[in-house]
């Protein structure tokens, strides 16, 4: 718009409009959302459009959200509602007053396209696209071109280097006042696999610093602070999380409440949605959050086999060699220990059901799952011997004794009490066991299958939702034999997920008694 006075022409900057806030009450996951009225004069007078993307700002805080429309009375002209995760990230009060205004568009998708018509980038490109994804710049549908071109064949070492190094630099990084900052992660795609609180137990209880964030579910029915989430809080600052880890040596937060890489945090909405995996983001993810953690060394579980993430040798050796690689040019040691991925680990899948399996190991339970123990013990072995608590060959030993003397325990019952107290699993309201259709031996089992049978029950978002497994690789079962539980919270989850069975009869494969 522009005046005229004095006949000179100046232009004027139009003033954000003001609109009163409104909680909507919507889940959108990550994604913050804010919605107007489709007829509102801020619309029209600013060119709003249906999944613009808007900065909204109070006096005290501003954030960057993507607009819906809408064409009902929920909304009165003169309100702005937001969805649940742009009200906490705004911090918003019922009936604030909120300035809209165009956000800065993302510069750096050009390079993105780039990408796509096979341009390589350097450092500083990569740099350009991390900041604009953690400032929120880009679109979903601009953030999934991304996620899918890092999936190409041809993605270098260096491409790997340059964007966990700009996701790195994205975000905060935490520094401590210990020499040695030792991590552990799981690259994921194995049921049942959640090592990682026995793990930390192990190596704080050793007087090893170990602050461990975790990520939530992506495509698997759990991640380790879902699972975390049912024995003891999980969304810690950066400054309890800090006062934990100086009190106890050890915490298990999630990573997204921490704000630690937060491109990844973005990034990771957009590859549960699209359920897509790739070792340039898979080792740039993981890298960058260890970097960002203050780690200085890190031990890396590969599961391979033929239904996770890793399915073979050949592809798991190359992963290593990039991740140890990544690592040694960005300052952080890695270790890497190939493990078995055919089947899942423990009995339980789902967060409730693995909290449960991490009890019993911790507790020196009888029942408690073998597998589960022994592999826990391989990994905080490993970083016993890195860290020289333990010497070389014998780490999985001291590992087992401080298990077994209960040190582990009381540690991990310490470390819960200062993230803000233990509590007890919860327990799923419906169950259904899933039977033998022949007698004979398990010949192998559908990590996938049976992790989306898992999910189709409720799992993560109901925590006493999931699978239960009564069978193991070679185990002879009868006709009628339980295989495992579906546990769900209502009955029209625990339906779906007997729907999806009908159809996948050789989910635990059964063959003829040799």
């Amino acid at each position: 718009m522009i005046q005229k006075t004095s006949d000179v022409i100046t232009p004027i900057s139009p003033a954000p409009q003001s609109l009163r806030l409104r909680r909507i009450g919507i889940d959108t996951y990550q994604e913050p959302v804010i919605y107007l009225r489709a007829d509102s004069p801020v619309c029209r007078s600013e060119g709003f459009a249906a999944q613009s993307r808007l900065r909204v700002a109070t006096r005290q805080h501003e954030i960057v959200a993507t607009l819906n429309m809408v064409h009902s009375d929920l909304l009165t002209p003169g309100e702005a509602g937001l969805s649940e995760i742009a009200w906490q990230q705004l911090a918003a009060r019922h009936d604030d007053l909120v300035a809209l205004s165009h956000a800065d568009t993302a510069s750096s998708f050009r390079l993105v396209k780039a990408m796509l018509h096979g341009h390589r980038l350097d450092a500083e490109q990569y740099q350009c696209i991390a900041s604009d994804i953690a400032a929120n710049r880009y679109t979903d549908l601009q953030l999934s071109s991304f996620v899918t071109v890092c999936t190409r064949d041809d993605t270098t070492l260096d491409d790997a280097i340059n964007l966990t190094r700009a996701m790195v630099k994205a975000g905060e990084q935490l520094h401590w006042d210990y020499p040695v900052i030792m991590d552990k992660h799981c690259v994921g795609g194995l049921p049942g696999n959640r090592t990682t609180p026995i793990v930390v137990a192990i190596v704080a209880a050793a007087g090893i610093p170990i602050p461990k964030t975790s990520s939530r579910a992506i495509t698997s029915p759990a991640g380790t602070a879902d699972t975390m989430e049912t024995l003891a809080p999980v969304n810690l600052s950066l400054k309890r999380m800090r006062q934990v880890v100086e009190q106890e040596l050890g915490c298990i937060v999630w990573g997204g409440s921490v704000a630690l890489s937060p491109a990844d945090d973005v990034l990771i909405r957009v590859q549960r949605a699209l359920q897509i995996d790739n070792h340039l983001q898979l080792i740039a993810s993981v890298l960058s959050k260890k970097i960002a953690a203050g780690a200085t060394h890190v031990v890396i579980d590969i599961p391979v086999g033929p239904t996770v993430k890793v399915r073979s040798d050949i592809e798991a050796r190359r992963l290593s060699d990039r991740m140890v690689s990544v690592g040694q040019q960005l300052g952080i040691q890695v270790a890497v220990v190939l493990s078995d991925g055919n089947q899942p680990v423990g009995r339980g899948i789902g967060p409730s059901l693995e909290a449960r399996d991490i009890l019993s190991v911790l507790q020196g339970s009888d029942k408690a799952p073998q597998d589960l123990l022994d592999r826990a013990c391989r990994l905080a072995g490993e970083i016993l011997e890195i860290a020289n608590t333990a010497p070389a060959g014998l780490g999985q030993i001291h590992a087992r004794k401080i298990l077994q003397e209960g040190h582990a325990w009381k540690k991990f019952q310490a470390i819960c009490e200062a993230q803000g107290g233990l509590r007890e699993p919860l327990t799923a309201r419906y169950t259904q066991p899933v039977t033998a259709s022949r007698a004979g031996q398990v010949l192998s089992i559908d990590n996938r299958r049976l992790a989306k049978v898992a999910k189709l029950a409720g799992a993560p978002a109901a925590a006493a939702a999931g699978v239960l497994l009564h069978t193991r690789l070679h185990n002879q079962v009868m006709l009628g034999e339980p295989l495992f539980s579906i546990h769900a919270e209502t009955p029209g989850e625990l339906s779906y997920a007997l729907h999806f069975l009908k159809n996948q009869p050789d989910i635990i494969g059964i063959g003829e008694n040799p």
